[in-house]
């Protein structure tokens, strides 16, 4: 069985149905450094990864496929590969195999499909369009992922989604950047519809046209059109919000942590931080005199809350 995470989302909208084969790079890894792996074949553009992790130990190796066009040198993907390991805390040895192979042409859409069941947290239950879900007390969110990241099964996801369901009171103006599918935002916007109180502003900005396309169909297919998607990040210009939600990836935040910072009125929420890189976060909250934060884990991958005070 094989369980489709982050990067096979873009392979559905990628990998061109007319075109009669790709070129699979297949990686034989120790199992926690496949994140590391898939991490590196996304850096390299791949149309999207599988890892089959059915049944799996933690003692056990993994193989993650990436899928490109076309076949590449190898010093390319063996630098960027390395490296990422490295980042991750891993060294080479990590890496059993490596092997390139082609693959021809099938239903991707429909074979993906098979596999992206309903996700709940706390308070949300994130499910794909064609599933059916059983009347329930929380708050269902439907997404069409298509090109974009977010369908609530990776963890920087669902460590977002729990920050709102904790500290989200439906008041609130919110800003999520790096939108993505939207899901965050709809998130937001679901709370705010039960609250009988005066509702805030809700926006969300992404860098990618096709992000924001797909975050607005996801809004009318869950009844939350009063949300403002807009393409672009987070600026000078940009209006201060109650609730700032950037799950990104430390290397995008640290250039914008000022403006979040500054933007942010309430509360900010910085997501998409492994492990590994929560000092090189927290270290640069500390040059903004900010220690009153709260770090939450999830798998590799962590959070941050920071709760303003005056």
């Amino acid at each position: 069985m094989l369980l489709p995470i982050l990067g096979f989302i873009i392979t559905v909208e990628n990998m061109n149905s007319n075109q009669q084969k790709w070129f699979a790079l297949e990686i034989t890894a120790d199992f926690p450094a496949s994140e590391a792996v898939e991490f590196a074949l996304n850096e390299l553009d791949a149309l999207g990864t599988e890892i089959n992790n059915f049944g799996k130990e933690p003692t056990e190796t993994l193989t993650i496929i990436g899928y490109f066009n076309e076949r590449f040198a190898n010093q390319i993907w063996q630098k960027q590969l390395l490296e990422a390991v490295q980042i991750y805390g891993f060294s080479a040895d990590a890496i059993k195999k490596t092997e390139w192979r082609e693959i021809e042409n099938q239903d991707w859409l429909a074979e993906w499909k098979k596999h992206w069941k309903p996700t709940e947290t706390g308070k949300f239950i994130i499910a794909p369009t064609w599933e059916n879900v059983e009347t329930s007390e929380k708050i269902v969110i439907r997404i069409e992922p298509s090109m974009a990241f977010g369908t609530g099964t990776h963890e920087t996801t669902r460590l977002c989604l729990r920050a709102i369901e904790e500290n989200y009171d439906g008041e609130m103006s919110f800003l999520d950047v790096g939108t993505g599918t939207g899901i965050l935002a709809i998130g937001a916007a679901k709370i705010q519809d039960r609250s009988v109180n005066e509702k805030g502003k809700i926006s969300g900005c992404d860098t990618d046209f096709d992000s924001i396309k797909i975050a607005k169909e996801n809004a009318e297919i869950n009844e939350t059109e009063n949300i403002e998607f807009y393409i672009g990040s987070i600026s000078e210009e940009t209006d201060s919000f109650d609730f700032v939600c950037a799950n990104l990836t430390a290397d995008v935040i640290l250039p914008i942590l000022p403006l979040l910072i500054e933007k942010s009125k309430k509360m900010l929420v910085l997501s998409g931080i492994l492990k590994e890189q929560e000092n090189l976060v927290t270290d640069a909250l500390n040059k903004f005199q900010i220690s009153n934060f709260k770090i939450e884990t999830d798998g590799e991958w962590i959070s941050i809350l920071i709760r303003k005070t005056y």
